[in-house]
């Protein structure tokens, strides 16, 4: 494996990279460090702990779509190719083949997924002595696999459907689809969007959320609620509307005895014994 990694301002210099947090920024700086001639890792939580960073910033490098995770927990760096180029007489493949297959290069150079890629091009021609092999149209690997797939509408579909029926209020079914097919495009992957709406569920249980304080299907995707933190902190009471708490008065010091002759009670005082 390369010993040495770059970094490409077109990346490091954008508004979205600088406007995360610098626990964030120096995990996406580290994971680039440790990461195969492919741009793969598959230790993200040893480096967490290594520089003292979070699941957190792991997460916003994912909903900021810096990363694209993988269901064995594997993450790849979406910019890999734009950071980096590798000497062919110094590349080892990635350990991670099959994850590889599922991945295209865009127009940018950037990693996508091959199932949302809306366009792809080969890159222009290098000397291959300078450069590792780029990722092309056909599919990595040699082998071409040719079981028919099922239309790529009709994955985003099922998969928008299965989040969909978690969701407590199905308001705005149609709207809520297009902002989920949208993020879908942009590289978001499904598995981050249903963990994070059942964060958004765990916090209205914890909290006691009435319902009419949920916030509507079509609101939540239209928000982007996969990019919020949720806060499972139990509420000591939760008031809404115009509630006021009635504290009764505190009369006990007034029904003690009076030791000193000499003490004088207050005029107001003085009448209530009298009522008694």
């Amino acid at each position: 494996m390369a010993q040495r990694r770059m970094f490409s301002k077109k990346v490091t210099d954008t508004d979205t990279f600088l406007d995360m947090p610098l626990s964030t920024q120096a995990l996406y700086f580290h994971l680039n460090m440790h990461a195969d001639d492919d741009g793969f890792i598959d230790n993200t939580k040893t480096i967490q702990r290594m520089i003292g960073s979070s699941d957190d910033d792991r997460k916003l490098l994912i909903a900021k779509q810096f990363l694209l995770p993988f269901d064995n927990g594997v993450v790849v760096i979406k910019d890999w190719r734009v950071h980096n180029y590798i000497r062919k007489d110094t590349y080892n493949k990635t350990m991670y083949p099959k994850e590889l297959e599922q991945l295209q290069v865009n127009k940018s150079g950037q990693y996508e997924r091959q199932n949302l890629v809306t366009y792809t091009e080969r890159p222009r021609a290098v000397d291959e002595t300078l450069t590792q092999v780029r990722l092309g149209k056909d599919r990595l690997g040699k082998d071409i696999d040719n079981t028919p797939k099922p239309p790529k509408g009709a994955v985003t579909n099922n998969e928008f459907e299965s989040i969909w029926k978690l969701y407590p209020k199905k308001s705005g079914k149609t709207n809520a689809m297009k902002d989920f097919n949208k993020a879908l495009k942009a590289g978001v992957s499904p598995e981050l969007i249903k963990s994070k709406l059942e964060e958004y569920l765990k916090q209205i249980k914890i909290k006691g959320t009435p319902k009419q304080y949920i916030k509507n299907g079509s609101t939540w995707f239209h928000q982007k609620g996969w990019e919020d933190e949720y806060d499972f902190t139990p509420d000591v009471q939760r008031g809404y509307g115009n509630k006021k708490q009635i504290i009764e008065p505190q009369l006990a010091s007034f029904t003690e005895p009076v030791d000193d002759p000499e003490r004088e009670l207050p005029e107001w005082l003085t009448d209530v014994a009298k009522d008694l």
